[in-house]
């Protein structure tokens, strides 16, 4: 979704801190961090814009875009395991340009991007939580991103690979849980906003490049607290490029990807701002069952929230449980009730934000991931 934002945060600390020791010519084993130093530039200046529609050709453009500033690979499944336990999961690798332009030097350790993935489980029976990020410079192939020879994104060991002409793997293990995924796509990829151009709002340039595998057949083990499982499911998938930040009217956002048992898809999201206001900007998206999209502008669907839930970690309310209600068209308007698998699914190192697994039933039944971000602190003027 909007995560281009969501990382300007998440890494302000590291690329604020990070630009000289990304720039040094030795060879010292040394990672991204270090003390908070202001030497990084933070504007978007000298990057390329999401302006117009793009001319998307694939599968190079899984890869990735140095000329934008920022850049992410985001999955999200929903999975079961042979005896009916579930879980979610999020992997996401960011990519971060500190400066439009790349250094020039000999040394393989010298670079101008930096890359950060966050790795969650959820562990429906046992109520868990389980969450870990990884953060490293683009550089002396500790993290990067590639289509030559094949698709890979990477930070450290944790890694998302081509495996063959079309199946993914994912692999990532952490402290109390790890994943080794195969995913296998049943859809073309679904351009949001028109062509792929996403707009955040009316202001020329404030939009990302963005595109969505809304169903990623899932199969694989996840190991969670030393038990291992064998798992299945669906992971959606979404990839967006960008220079452009959201006005300094935002307080933050709210944001569905969903997947239905009837074979669609349904990305839908909000876009809060300080005044309570929503931004008419953003749009949504259904995908068919036999892959086409149907763009849905804002007024299209409403999102209302049915209960909150206060963080035991910082005092956040959150909402918790949703009604949505899409029109389509001549159709029937699909009405649809989200409920978050389990309550506390808050990412709490570096930014604070929500993200997690919800069961949706109403008109139509299945699972997907909610991402809710400005409820402990709004966005504005951060970015």
């Amino acid at each position: 979704m909007i995560r281009f934002l969501l990382i300007l945060i998440l890494l302000i600390g590291v690329l604020l801190g990070g630009y000289t020791l990304l720039n040094r010519d030795d060879e010292a084993d040394v990672g991204a961090h270090t003390q908070l130093m202001p030497t990084m530039q933070t504007s978007s200046f000298g990057f390329a814009r999401a302006i117009e529609p793009y001319d998307w050709e694939f599968p190079a453009d899984h890869g990735a875009h140095p000329e934008f500033q920022t850049e992410w690979w985001y999955y999200t499944g929903n999975l079961a395991a042979e005896n009916g336990q579930r879980f979610g999961f999020q992997f996401t690798i960011f990519r971060r340009a500190l400066t439009p332009f790349e250094p020039v030097s000999d040394s393989e350790w010298r670079t101008n991007q930096v890359y950060l993935a966050h790795f969650t489980v959820t562990d429906v029976a046992g109520n868990r939580f389980f969450q870990e990020q990884r953060i490293n410079r683009g550089a002396a192939d500790l993290a990067g991103a590639s289509v030559d020879p094949v698709y890979r994104v990477w930070v450290d060991d944790w890694q998302i690979k081509g495996i063959s002409a079309t199946q993914t793997r994912i692999t990532a293990e952490a402290s109390d849980f790890s994943v080794d995924l195969r995913l296998e796509p049943g859809k073309p990829p679904a351009l949001q906003g028109e062509q792929g151009l996403s707009a955040k709002s009316a202001e020329p340039g404030n939009a990302s490049y963005y595109y969505s595998q809304s169903r990623l057949s899932t199969e694989g083990s996840m190991t969670v607290n030393g038990k291992t499982y064998t798992v299945s499911g669906a992971t959606w998938m979404d990839h967006e490029f960008s220079s452009g930040a959201l006005s300094d009217q935002t307080q933050g956002w709210d944001w569905f990807g969903l997947q239905l048992d009837d074979g669609r898809e349904l990305m839908v999201g909000q876009i809060r701002l300080v005044d309570g206001d929503k931004d008419p900007a953003f749009s949504g998206l259904l995908v068919e069952a036999d892959g086409s999209t149907r763009l849905l502008a804002a007024a299209d669907f409403t999102i209302t929230a049915t209960g909150t839930w206060t963080s035991p970690h910082n005092g956040a309310v959150y909402p918790s449980g949703w009604e949505i209600r899409v029109d389509i068209g001549e159709a029937e308007p699909l009405e649809l009730t989200l409920t978050p698998l389990i309550l506390d699914q808050e990412l709490t190192e570096g930014n604070v934000y929500w993200e997690g697994a919800v069961r949706i039933e109403g008109d139509a039944t299945g699972y997907g991931y909610a991402e809710l971000t400005g409820y402990l602190n709004a966005m504005r003027g951060r970015f």
